[in-house]
């Protein structure tokens, strides 16, 4: 066996495995058992959200060394793929057994988020071709590009969402926003107020938003006309990172310079915002899962945080302080985010 694949299994003590799978070595976090669960939040939340908080657990998981892994996506076979933005490529780790295959994406590859189609086909935002990218298991991994329109900048492309459409809606953060139809073409729009577009999300009834760092605002695209419509949230300067739509159609937002999350309603125009736990937060990624139950990651606190807003309720998942998580995603039971610095992936499985 060689080192690399060593480096890129993690025994998987805190979960049955089925008795074929092979040995794995564990990635080793100070405070915590390598590979293993852990049950303790450090903030013990209200009555009504304990039995949930209690159940969660945390695991870690090795992937390839110095791929430096940034956006998640779960996979439709159960493994879970990662962007490898310090090596071009996108990854696929399967929880059962740890094995890790990488697909290398192009010459000069910088790869940022990934999502995955209905197909089970993987989508890649990637900054350093300036073109969407697909890889489909079912062609045995076969990679596709799709550049932006000829005469189009470098837009330093971020994340990608697909509306109802089939339309593929992703935001540059040098100022742009823009849309990959089903027949392959790309359309850029210049976005409102310059750079910052970030993270993006569609709601059920297909409306598409999208968060600007820079410029501190959400943006609900006008798809018909390739425009955006400018929504203010009450805190200014707070630094609108990403946004997830819950089952309702809310808007949520991971608000960095504040520290905060908010809540956007398209239905009465509403907003309403929760500060973090702790002295100065810093809200990176947010996620909403099969509960509307919001995740959230702390930079200040090195923490995955979870925040029931029935109850308004925070629960920290405290990580290695020199491994941020910069964005979540998930399927039923399980968060998943990515330590770059550590190359690793990490889950909070809530089941």
């Amino acid at each position: 066996m060689t080192r690399s694949l060593l480096a890129a299994l993690v025994l998987l003590t805190a979960c049955t495995q089925p008795s074929a799978a092979p040995a794995a070595t564990p990635s080793a976090t100070p405070g915590r058992t390598p590979g293993a669960a852990t049950t303790a939040p450090a903030r013990v939340p209200p009555a009504s959200a304990t039995t949930a908080a209690a159940a969660a657990r945390v695991q870690e998981y090795a992937v390839a060394r110095g791929s430096g892994p940034h956006d998640v996506a779960p996979a439709a076979d159960g493994g879970v793929w990662y962007t490898g933005q310090r090596n071009g490529t996108l990854g696929h780790l399967d929880p059962a057994t740890g094995k890790v295959r990488e697909i290398p994406l192009g010459r000069g590859s910088s790869p940022h988020g990934v999502i995955v189609d209905r197909n089970g086909v993987a989508w890649v935002t990637d900054s350093g071709q300036n073109a969407m990218v697909s890889v489909d298991p079912r062609a045995g991994d076969k990679v596709t590009v799709y550049p932006l329109p000829a005469g189009t900048p470098n837009v330093n492309l971020n994340t990608s969402v697909i509306d109802k459409d089939g339309a593929q809606w992703f935001t540059g953060q040098n100022g742009w926003f823009g849309r990959l139809d089903p027949d392959g073409r790309t359309h850029a729009f210049q976005a409102p107020r310059g750079r910052g577009p970030y993270g993006i999300t569609t709601t059920p009834d297909g409306s598409v938003y999208y968060a600007s760092l820079a410029a501190s605002y959400v943006g609900r695209i006008r798809k018909e006309t390739g425009g955006a419509e400018v929504l203010e949230p009450p805190t200014r300067d707070q630094g609108a990172r990403r946004v997830w739509s819950d089952s309702t159609g809310s808007v949520w937002v991971s608000e960095y310079n504040a520290g905060q999350v908010a809540r956007y309603d398209p239905r009465t125009s509403a907003w309403k915002e929760w500060k973090l736990p702790g002295a100065q937060p810093l809200a990176y990624s947010v996620y909403v899962d099969e509960r509307d139950v919001v995740w959230l990651t702390d930079f200040a606190a090195h923490a995955i945080v979870s925040f029931d807003p029935a109850t308004e309720a925070f629960t920290s998942y405290p990580y290695p302080a020199n491994g941020n998580v910069r964005q979540q995603h998930g399927r039923p039971g399980e968060v998943w985010g990515a330590l770059s610095s550590l190359d690793r992936l990490i889950v909070v499985r809530t089941r």
